[in-house]
């Protein structure tokens, strides 16, 4: 059996040592290991994959490990990797984000269970649909938003979502719901902000001579667009480009950046750490996919 464990904690001497010893006096063989020291905050940051050759089980592993998690004041956590994060998407009227994972997790690139789909329109109702995954429309105003969001939480509960994917859904979600989803809601925006806010921003940025454009995928939290980030990324441009290559150039890096942030999230490489997160790089075969296409 394969696993994954993920430990934060204060700084000290001997944690790789114990960790390390306690998997080897388990039966358990690590296959890849990364850690950081934050020095400037006091804390220590792992992420190790292994196989239990001797057919241990996650809770037993757990249990065993516990003594020493409490003693050097460990957040720890062993997963499974075989088991597919139950992820709900929520959407407006920009569909690219959208249907690049709908493609990513159908080839299993994501390993990612997509249990439902939200949006405050039905443009993509049947895409959605025909993919054999739930979508629910529910329609937001300035009167109805806290009906909306009980409406949205409901069905976030009922369909177990591990996490909320924001596909470009343009409705700001309340201090409430972001409290209780906190660290398991991912967002995406061009990275223009706080440049060019509000309407156009790639017009906006187009008028203004920008040559570099860029997305950024993050965490949210009650202050908007201002969550720890986990994924950036940026495309050249030049005066050469109109203002519709802009927006062109721009959705693809936005996909582009959201899939690798949910890759990292579900794949136990993102660890909030204060207002930043501390993002270790994939293990060996974790960008493989099931199937081309």
């Amino acid at each position: 059996m394969s696993y994954l464990l993920t430990v934060s904690c204060p700084m000290r001497s001997g944690i790789v040592a114990a960790i390390s010893g306690y998997l080897a006096e388990q039966g358990c063989n690590i296959h890849d290991s990364a850690q950081f020291s934050d020095l400037a905050n006091d804390r220590f940051f792992m992420r190790l994959s292994f196989r239990s050759e001797a057919g241990r089980s996650r809770e037993a592993l757990e249990a065993g490990f516990a003594g020493i998690a409490d003693e050097m004041e460990m957040d720890f956590a062993f997963h499974d990797p075989s088991r597919k994060t139950r992820v709900a998407i929520m959407v407006s009227r920009f569909g690219h984000c959208l249907n690049d994972l709908l493609y990513r997790s159908r080839i299993g690139a994501l390993p990612v269970e997509i249990v439902a789909v939200i949006s405050n329109h039905l443009d993509y109702q049947k895409v959605v649909v025909n993919h054999d995954i739930p979508f629910h429309c529910i329609k937001v105003t300035r009167e109805n938003k806290p009906e909306a969001e009980a409406e949205q939480m409901r069905i976030l509960r009922e369909s177990g979502a591990e996490l909320v994917v924001l596909a470009r859904y343009m409705q700001v979600l309340s201090d409430e719901m972001c409290t209780e989803m906190s660290g398991r809601i991912i967002n995406i925006h061009h990275s223009f902000l706080p440049s060019f806010k509000g309407a156009n921003p790639y017009k906006q940025a187009y008028e203004r001579g920008v040559m570099l454009i860029g997305a950024t995928a993050h965490y949210v939290t009650a202050d908007l667009d201002e969550g720890p980030i986990i994924e950036q990324d940026v495309i050249r441009v030049t005066h050469a480009q109109s203002a519709s290559d802009y927006v062109s150039l721009g959705r693809d890096v936005e996909s582009q950046v959201l899939s690798r942030a949910i890759h990292a999230h579900i794949h136990r490489r993102v660890f909030i750490n204060g207002n930043k997160t501390v993002v270790f790089p994939a293990s060996p075969g974790e960008y493989a996919s099931e199937r081309m296409g």
